[in-house]
């Protein structure tokens, strides 16, 4: 058994403080994939840089406090690559990759269109950069899960309040276009829908801090692990976990078998 748990911390150093490595021990996991450090190296304590049992890898922003990417996991990947193109994106640390064998494990943060313009049209240019990127990781011919924040709701199972959503950043039509690419013609796997396709209040894992979102559960599904057909389809549970609360976002488990 594989498992591979994903988790936006929104602040490695707020979700420590609320013992968010306790939990990640107790839950066994062979790859962590974290998203959302706002934090630099020199920022992270020993534990952080060394999780008892763990080998930690980090992509970090070049922007204090900002973005930033890690990987924890038992084993010690063969090679870990930080960023996917060079471009404007690698300086945001939102893509980091671990190599195990035949297995590729990528932890990664796609930008948030929702505070500007401006930074809708940076998340634009990231899907057009990504597209091929993820194309190319297929022509690979590993297996590969790609865990994180994509800040996409594909459907509208996906979101509470789809109807109200609809001109806005995370479930406008050409984002859940461009995820629909990714699945239907590059044959990416929606591990979790696949599993539980008519999951829905149940699968959000993402809450607004605004009004009473969490207790309210007007959340949405924007976290994911996406993989090559043949890993996803040894997956045999996933879970989000709501019991506590380590960000605004809440951890993505997944069981995989029989790779």
């Amino acid at each position: 058994m594989l498992r591979i748990i994903s988790l936006n911390l929104n602040g490695i150093r707020s979700a420590w403080s609320k013992n968010v490595l306790p939990w990640i021990a107790a839950n066994n996991a062979d790859v962590v994939c974290l998203q959302e450090l706002k934090a630099q190296l020199p920022d992270l304590s020993a534990e952080m840089l060394a999780p008892s049992g763990m080998h930690a890898a980090y992509h970090c922003a070049e922007k204090k406090g900002y973005s930033g990417v890690g990987i924890w996991s038992r084993k010690r990947p063969d090679r870990v690559v930080e960023g996917f193109d060079g471009g404007e994106f690698d300086a945001e640390g939102r893509y980091l990759r671990a190599d195990f064998d035949n297995l590729s494990v990528i932890s990664l943060y796609l930008p948030s269109g929702s505070s500007s313009p401006e930074r809708q049209e940076a998340k634009f240019r990231f899907l057009d950069a990504f597209l091929p990127h993820l194309q190319g990781l297929r022509d690979e011919g590993r297996e590969i899960v790609l865990c994180g924040d994509w800040n996409i709701a594909h459907q509208e199972i996906d979101l509470k309040n789809w109807k109200s959503n609809r001109k806005n950043s995370g479930f406008l039509p050409e984002e859940r276009a461009w995820l629909s690419r990714v699945f239907d013609e590059q044959g990416w796997v929606d591990v979790y829908r696949k599993l539980y396709p008519q999951a829905g209040e149940e699968c959000y894992t993402w809450w607004s801090n605004r009004g009473q979102a969490w207790a309210k559960n007007v959340g949405w599904r924007i976290d994911y692990q996406i993989a090559t057909p043949k890993i996803a389809a040894s997956a045999r549970q996933a879970t989000v976990y709501k019991a506590e609360r380590f960000s605004d976002h809440a951890p993505l488990t997944v069981d995989y078998e029989g790779l």
